[in-house]
């Protein structure tokens, strides 16, 4: 790319996450000149928006940066020749993710943001307001890089790539974070830790950890069960079973805890909804204190508080991955991307979460060193093609693909839980999924 100041536009830019994001931009200036940055909401949103968007110019103030910030509900206007648009959304805000927690309990199964069910309702609200937006940047900024942050951020990718053609890639914050705990347990620098990641988003074990160009996975999976297992600040860490690591021979993702653990995961879900709510109601609490601490005219710098949402990082990860793709960097990154036999066990047309080289012409994956195991690859198949009939689902507005979604998903006990289990999320998103009427 030209050295030309950017124009990037953020959808969601209400989000208590944007000032991390804001941070990010301005400690990487030198690197990504960003000229015009457009906060774009709902009108729903725009308390918030203008909260934020106050706050970001105190930011940008302070440190000097010539970054000019524009608040608007007017996404098309945001979108027009931008060379960046990042997703960061919440279709149907928190009420719609408590809902999503909520709704699965009653059937005694794992209500999640991303995972099972929950997962399932958000990718069908969200899906179509995302190829939405994908339309539009095929019109208005046809040579713009998706940047999606939007969960659940790996059907969100394969919606995107199987249905438009914009240049996409899905992010987590979750790579990015377990590299700064090992750097952290390792007592090394983070660009001296590498991971080789496989899977897909939320559904993904470390194969390699390699610090200093030695090998120490088997180190780290028996320093585990005596402490914690590298869990996230929205996962219960209950640590690992020795035995169960070593058979396993990988280093599961706190959101595996899920699968492996659903139990335990189940009962802890249940207490909460009891003494202190659902992850959605403890969230609205602290995005409350959060935007009270964001209206303080003396604040111009990224409160400590933040990091007590589950996206912490989530920042560094973008700026990095957008600063790459501007500047040709040529480093490898763990991104959501189209398979294109990178893994063998899934076909080349759905998204995977794996380790890319991020050029000016986006992610390439890195081939991996050996193809999933068998204790990997079936749970792996299994709910990929939970999320291929959820993308048809979403697209369609067809409930059959929807039913065999939640009924094939290892966190939906049975056919006959899942007629009525999905009967009830289209019932109370009714409002949010017009493909469904």
């Amino acid at each position: 790319m030209t050295n030309k100041q950017l124009k990037i536009a953020v959808i969601g830019g209400g989000s208590s996450y944007t000032p991390e994001l804001i941070e990010g931009f301005i400690q990487q200036y030198d690197e990504l000149p960003v000229g015009d940055l457009f906060l774009v909401d709902v009108e729903a949103g725009w308390a918030k928006l203008d909260i934020v968007g106050a706050f970001a110019n105190r930011m940008v103030e302070k440190a000097g940066v010539p970054i000019r910030i524009h608040l608007t509900t007017d996404r098309k206007a945001a979108i027009q020749n931008a060379d960046f648009v990042t997703t960061q959304m919440r279709v149907g805000q928190l009420d719609a993710r408590a809902r999503d927690e909520k709704i699965p309990l009653n059937y005694n199964c794992i209500g999640q943001e991303t995972t099972g069910a929950g997962g399932f309702a958000k990718a069908l609200r969200t899906i179509p307001v995302i190829l939405e937006i994908c339309r539009e940047i095929e019109e208005l900024a046809p040579n713009a890089f998706l940047i999606n942050f939007t969960n659940p951020a790996g059907i969100v990718t394969e919606a995107v790539v199987k249905h438009t053609n914009v240049k996409s890639i899905g992010l987590c914050n979750l790579p990015i974070g377990t590299k700064m705990k090992i750097a952290n347990m390792t007592n090394s620098d983070i660009s001296h830790v590498n991971l080789e990641w496989v899977g897909i988003n939320h559904l993904n074990w470390t194969t390699k950890i390699q610090v200093d160009d030695h090998d120490i996975l088997d180190e780290i999976l028996y320093k585990l069960p005596g402490t914690k297992g590298l869990s996230v600040k929205n996962i219960p860490d209950f640590g690992w079973d020795r035995d169960f690591l070593r058979s396993l021979g990988a280093l599961p993702c706190g959101y595996l805890r899920y699968y492996y653990m659903t139990d335990k995961m189940l009962d802890d879900e249940r207490h909460s909804l009891k003494t202190k709510g659902t992850r959605a109601e403890v969230v609205k609490q602290l995005e409350r204190e959060l935007f009270e601490l964001y209206k303080d005219a003396d604040l111009s710098h990224k409160p400590e508080q933040l990091e007590q949402r589950g996206g912490a990082y989530y920042s560094l990860a973008a700026v990095n991955l957008i600063t790459s793709i501007y500047n040709n960097k040529k480093d490898i990154q763990t991104v959501n991307v189209q398979n294109n036999g990178v893994l063998t066990c899934l076909n080349d047309d759905v998204s995977v979460e794996v380790n890319c080289v991020i050029d000016s012409d986006g992610a390439h994956p890195v081939q991996i060193a050996s193809q999933p195991k068998a204790s990997i690859r079936g749970l792996l198949q299994v709910v990929k093609a939970y999320e291929e009939l959820t993308v048809e689902a979403a697209v369609n507005g067809d409930y059959d693909a929807a039913l065999q979604a939640l009924t094939i998903h290892p966190l939906v006990t049975s056919a006959d839980t899942a007629k009525p289990l999905l009967d009830d999320i289209l019932r109370e998103n009714r409002e949010f999924l017009p493909q469904f009427a």
